[in-house]
């Protein structure tokens, strides 16, 4: 049992509190739905651990989209998801995500948003907007870098990855030499993914080639994932069953369609949704250099999962 924790979960107490305040204010609704679930989104390469004959989430998103559907246009969640085969010093199997839909909004409304959590949630844990994660000085209330996807691999990587889309070599290089290339002396976002790369988000209306999706990095972690929602059933359902063959292909259990889902998608108004990872947020804000140190009773690697 780490000694460490004495200090940490009272400090990631008071950042869960100042989430809920920031969306609460803002006139967000806190919702709760299942952790078990019995057709997850097909996502190569996410693994959603099985639970009898369900399945733990990896996300609340489709069980959240339905509820802006119905006609609750600000809606927000706080809780555990799950992802086999994912432990680092970055990664647990377990985490917890915060997850928030505006109705009647884009992608860039809800990176307003983010700005103004991680504002507030420095000033409630760390008394300023002013944080050092392993040392470097970053103001959270500054300015933000904004980078499209396409000139960060054309300046940092050397291809064009919407012109010329390749996913292995995309993640590949994403990783390697893009993510490591970003500014961390202030947050950065990226930007304009290409429509391969975003499998649950609307294209851009000038360029089809692009998905409105962008991910917020502080410090170099990445904490944030962002889409202009797709709100077309059809062109949802025709997304999904391509990724399922892609997951088969991969040899990965491929999921059946959450039909629920797609019948409420249509009657879903534009929106902006993000994904939040409260864990990566607590490391930054208490400069900690890995996940273990921010949640109670992290399984030892290669136990549970």
């Amino acid at each position: 049992m780490s000694t460490i924790w004495l200090t940490t979960l009272p400090a990631r107490a008071l950042l869960l509190r100042s989430l809920r305040a920031t969306l609460d204010e803002a006139g967000f609704v806190e919702v709760e739905t299942p952790v078990r679930i019995p057709a997850p989104a097909n996502e190569p390469h996410i693994l959603p651990p099985p639970s009898g004959r369900a399945f733990l989430r990896a996300s609340p998103e489709l069980q959240m989209k339905p509820l802006v559907a119905l006609g609750l246009p600000r809606i927000y969640q706080i809780g555990p998801c799950f992802r086999a085969g994912e432990r680092g010093d970055r990664h647990n199997p377990e985490f917890t995500l915060l997850e928030w839909y505006r109705g009647r909004a884009d992608y860039l409304a809800v990176l307003g948003d983010l700005k103004k959590l991680l504002r507030d949630a420095a000033a409630a844990v760390c008394g300023s907007h002013e944080i050092t994660y392993r040392g470097t000085a970053i103001d959270l209330a500054g300015s933000w870098e904004k980078i499209p996807v396409r000139e960060a691999f054309r300046r940092f990587a050397g291809w064009d990855p919407i012109d010329n889309f390749d996913a292995e070599r995309f993640d590949l290089d994403m990783a390697l030499k893009v993510e490591t290339a970003l500014p961390r002396d202030r947050p950065c976002v990226l930007i304009d993914y290409p429509a391969q790369a975003a499998s649950l988000a609307r294209l851009r209306a000038d360029d089809p080639r692009v998905a409105e999706r962008w991910e917020a990095y502080v410090g170099g972690l990445e904490i944030c994932n962002a889409y202009g929602e797709l709100v077309d059933a059809a062109e949802q359902r025709a997304r999904f069953e391509a990724a399922r063959a892609e997951k088969r292909a991969l040899g990965e259990t491929a999921f059946d369609l959450d039909e629920d889902f797609l019948a409420a998608l249509s009657r879903m108004p534009p929106s902006g949704g993000a994904a939040l990872g409260v864990d990566r947020l607590a490391m930054l804000l208490l400069d900690a250099t890995a996940i273990d140190d921010i949640r109670a009773f992290c399984p030892p690697i290669g136990s549970l999962w």
